[in-house]
């Protein structure tokens, strides 16, 4: 059938050449008809595709249907709740607050409450009056000289280059109007995280952009200089991220433009590769001695990294080299594997590293076994756009949250998932100087703002409805998640928590094998007998 199209379109095409020796308005037919012909030849003659070949003509429409079917889906398919990576719900609340409107909901929740997974919040007989003020997390061990009183939600990790200079200076904007930090990214510190004053959280990755020598080894001197700015509160060592644990990534010349070059400390034009290890460590004892590095480094500023957890021998290891030298943190911050504001191989971000609920639970649940827990802050994030977000979080284990794809829908993010091709359509995701002009920074700081005061808001009356006066009361047995039909378990009832030191005791609950099979001088796991 398919190949029957040419011939058709040729006979309309004699039709209209013929017809329009009677009346010159048939050239309206006879033009586009000649070239759909012309077009239907090309296709047949082609070798690339098959489709085309069999159906020319006819094939391209499949081809137009299949481009804009993620459009459709989101706009005429998916329900209010099943939208992924956020739903339609989830991304109106984001909007709405970012835009200072309301964002209630008449008639009740969609959600199917008698579903396996479906979570819920104990709230109180005796509810108590949220506090005006945002709570603060004070993030800043023994080591530190220079504590940060951290917000319950910040900007995540997002660098320039990844995002627009005026998605990068709106969200920094945002944040000095609302006072809560802002993560550099591993891209280095660009102009526009400095013009808009904010708080910055310096992240340095594998690649060391900003604090690099010209064969790409860390630079202590640059690193001092760059981090003794007031405006860089906290410095932070990235390991992975949730879009891509255990990748690196490859910056191709032809982006790395003269400022993008200034930035990084790397040469104008030629390809920029981010090994997937560090230089600076190899065994989990370098790594916390780099990190007190850093931390002297740095003018005794709170210094941590960040990860996306993998092997629980792995950070259990590097428990012990704490233990061993007398050297922590003053924060960790815990990506989940549904992180995704960087661009990956499919099969990573399916299926490696561990969602942002075992890894928390992982991070926290090792430090209080080895006594380190109350040195050491916990941030969380993956997914956090809602105060719900914000109060699980807590409850199973962070000292505060951070988020980047909600902070991206505030500044405009349509959820297009066109962040790594150049063409993001609101100017959010690209460096095209004609796409990321329609993004308005006064407009879109102030709605950074507003949406991490609304939600912050939020999460504080969710909490003051439990009974609670703040986050610091926050249990896991508060939140509570349906396994099945006939049964709802609390996440104390479905973790094994362990006690305060306990892991330098007699570990217990599937622990005392990981612990005594990881070495604080090798990633590698040693071998014991069950």
């Amino acid at each position: 059938m398919g190949l029957l199209t040419l011939p058709a379109l040729a006979l309309l095409t004699l039709l209209a050449a013929w017809a329009v020796s009677f009346s010159l308005f048939w050239l309206i037919a006879l033009v586009p008809l000649a070239a759909l012909v012309l077009l239907g030849i090309h296709d047949m003659v082609q070798r690339r595709s098959s489709i085309l070949r069999n159906f020319p003509v006819l094939g391209h429409v499949r081809f137009m249907m299949e481009y804009i079917r993620p459009e459709m889906q989101q706009y005429f398919i998916e329900r209010n709740t099943d939208g992924r990576p956020y739903d339609r719900d989830t991304r109106t609340v984001i909007y709405e607050r970012s835009k200072g409107i309301h964002g209630d909901q008449a008639f009740g929740t969609e959600l199917d409450v008698e579903a396996s997974g479906y979570e819920f919040l104990e709230h109180s007989m005796a509810p108590e009056q949220p506090t005006p003020e945002q709570p603060r997390v004070m993030v800043g061990g023994p080591d530190c000289t220079q504590p940060y009183p951290m917000a319950l939600l910040n900007v995540s990790a997002m660098s320039f280059g990844a995002l627009s200079a005026n998605a990068i200076l709106a969200l920094n904007k945002g944040a000095r109007a609302g006072g809560f930090a802002h993560d550099t990214g591993e891209g280095g510190i660009s102009p526009y995280h400095r013009e808009g004053g904010g708080d910055l959280i310096w992240e340095i990755g594998s690649g060391y952009f900003g604090a690099r020598t010209p064969d790409g080894r860390f630079d202590p001197e640059k690193f001092r200089d760059k981090a003794a700015d007031p405006q860089i509160k906290m410095v932070e060592l990235k390991l992975s991220q949730g879009a891509k644990p255990g990748l690196g990534g490859v910056l191709p010349g032809a982006k790395v433009t003269a400022q993008i070059a200034e930035i990084r400390g790397v040469p104008q034009g030629v390809t920029v590769i981010s090994p997937p290890a560090h230089q600076v460590f190899r065994t989990p004892r370098e790594l916390v001695l780099f990190i007190a590095r850093m931390r002297e480094l740095a003018g005794g500023k709170p210094t941590g990294f960040k990860l996306c957890v993998g092997s629980r021998r792995e950070f259990l290891a590097v428990c012990k080299a704490m233990l061993a030298e007398g050297v922590t943190p003053d924060f960790i911050v815990v990506d989940g594997s549904e992180g995704g504001t960087g661009a990956a191989p499919l099969e990573f971000e399916d299926n490696v590293g561990t969602p942002l609920t075992h890894g928390l639970l992982t991070v926290h649940n090792a430090l209080v076994g080895v006594g380190l827990r109350d040195r050491i802050r916990i941030g969380a994030s993956g997914k956090v756009a809602r105060g719900t977000d914000i109060v699980k979080r807590v409850a199973q284990g962070a000292d505060y949250c951070n988020a980047a794809r909600a902070m991206m829908m505030a500044v405009g993010c349509i959820q297009a998932q066109k962040c790594h091709t150049n063409h993001c359509p609101v100017g959010v995701a690209t460096q095209d100087p004609k796409r990321y002009r329609a993004l308005d920074v006064p407009d879109k700081a102030v709605r950074v703002q507003r949406f991490q005061a609304a939600t912050v808001a939020e999460a504080q009356q969710i909490i003051a409805a439990m009974g609670l006066t703040g986050p610091h009361e926050l249990r896991p047995e508060m939140v509570r998640r349906r396994v099945s039909q006939r049964k709802v378990s609390s996440y104390a009832e479905l973790y094994d928590y362990l006690e305060p030191g306990e892991l330098l005791g007699e570990p217990v609950g599937g622990w005392d094998l990981d612990w005594r099979a990881a070495d604080p001088d090798s990633f590698r796991p040693v071998a014991v007998e069950a």
